[in-house]
């Protein structure tokens, strides 16, 4: 069984890894302090959940 994640944050990662492909890395804290400069998002939650699924996509992405 995976994470459940809803299809706004799906949404707003893959948008941001398309839109800026080599700025984000597997680092979860970097992304974070980035996601701050590129999108206006007053929830840390979410701000942490887009965060990681850009982290995972981009593991996906590297096998």
């Amino acid at each position: 069984m995976g994470k459940v994640r809803t299809v706004i944050i799906k949404n707003i990662s893959n948008e941001l890894i398309n839109k800026y492909p080599d700025v984000f890395t597997i680092d979860f804290d970097e992304n974070k302090k980035l996601l701050d400069k590129y999108l206006d998002i007053d929830s840390k939650h979410l701000r942490n959940r887009i965060s990681g699924y850009i982290v995972n996509l981009l593991k996906i992405k590297d096998r």
